[in-house]
């Protein structure tokens, strides 16, 4: 047998080594996404949506509160693309120049009662949250299902006194589903995500309070191409789909 000259084999290992790792390092991305928590599902499909069309790339999540998720990203944060449920909350992240260039509204969205299946208290309408004997559970004012709330309490006249004010839309919808609260103040596409958990009663001075949701890449981007490919593509067609699809509106 033909022996193998000692630096020719060691050359071999050496390339075959290096080529390995090449092979494991090509096309892995991770986009970070910072998303109301409202847009939990629907922004979940959306990126696996995303994933197929861009193989090697992984997009993470954090859903929160939005005006928590801007006071993160005008700290410092690093992420990037921001989502949020109102304009005046990406405004402030936008005025201290976190973001790269001017968001865009990509859905709106707008509140509805969210009760135990049974409905046991016997909520019909907006004015019954303001009766004294009901368990009430709210989003904080400073979030934005908590300036819609004190929205529509103006415009139908109702005063509601909250069991507890919530730091984000989920948590609301947690406490009804725990059977903590006779009902809550959430969207119209939580309690289509809570279908069987949860009752919904829409109500019409929901018109008066509709949120719209911009989004936009941040400045600090660690991958800007791809976070303004994921921008895009939310707002094109396929990402109106999966939006129409949890009951968002189109702006």
């Amino acid at each position: 047998m033909r022996r193998i000259p000692k630096f020719v084999a060691a050359l071999v290992a050496v390339l075959a080594v290096a080529g390995c790792g090449q092979r494991a390092d090509t096309g892995s991305q991770q986009l970070t996404v910072l998303a109301a928590a409202s847009l939990t599902e629907s922004f979940e499909e959306v990126a696996a949506r995303f994933e197929q069309q861009h193989p090697g790339v992984s997009v993470r999540f954090d859903f929160q509160g939005s005006s928590t998720l801007a006071e993160q990203v005008v700290q410092g944060r690093q992420a990037d693309v921001l989502a949020s449920a109102d304009p005046a909350t990406m405004a402030e992240v936008v005025r201290t120049g976190a973001t790269a260039g001017q968001p865009s509204t990509f859905a709106t969205n707008r509140l509805a009662i969210a009760v135990p299946p049974g409905n046991p208290a016997g909520i019909r309408s907006l004015a019954d949250l303001g009766d004294p004997g009901a368990v009430v559970v709210v989003c904080a004012p400073q979030v934005p299902c908590g300036a819609a709330t004190e929205e529509v309490e103006r415009a139908a006249g109702v005063r509601i006194q909250p069991a507890s004010e919530e730091n984000d839309v989920k948590s609301v919808l947690h406490k009804v589903v725990a059977g903590e609260a006779d009902a809550g103040l959430v969207y119209r596409t939580d309690v289509r995500a809570a279908a069987g958990s949860v009752e919904g009663i829409e109500f019409p001075e929901s018109a008066r309070a509709v949120n719209d949701y911009p989004i936009a890449a941040l400045a600090d981007a660690p991958n800007p191409e791809l976070a303004g490919r994921f921008v895009d593509f939310v707002r094109g067609p396929a990402g109106r789909e999966v939006l129409a699809a949890h009951g968002f509106g189109t702006p």
